[in-house]
């Protein structure tokens, strides 16, 4: 295969592998469904700071230490909020404690509060 081939299938790859992970739902594995998963185990409490809010949104830019529940290493990311609430008085800057999960394939914060 020529260099411009395997260039272009590697790019492909790439590009193909963040679509599958955004549809796969590992609390679904087992045949048991996202919701019942996510009333068994409560999820933990992680450290972020709040990159930026988007309360018309109901989304929030929160960087972050791993997500154990979600087998997510640290990075910046955006999540909704389960609660447009959650966001009233939030800015960026504010150190956070939250939990995240995936609701309905979304990474969703699920609980949050101030950092002491």
């Amino acid at each position: 295969m020529s260099k411009l081939m395997t260039t272009l299938a590697a790019i492909a790859g790439l590009i193909a592998a963040p679509a599958f992970a955004a549809n796969d739902d590992h609390a679904g594995h087992h045949g048991a469904p996202a919701a019942a998963a996510a009333a068994e185990a409560p999820a933990t409490m992680s450290e972020g700071t709040v990159r930026k809010v988007d309360k018309a949104g109901g989304k929030v830019t929160i960087a972050h230490g791993p997500l154990e529940n979600l087998n997510m290493p640290p990075m910046t990311m955006v999540f909704r909020v389960a609660d447009a609430a959650m966001l009233d008085g939030l800015e960026a800057g504010d150190k956070i404690r939250f939990s995240a999960d995936r609701v309905s394939g979304t990474f969703t914060v699920t609980a949050l509060e101030a950092a002491e």
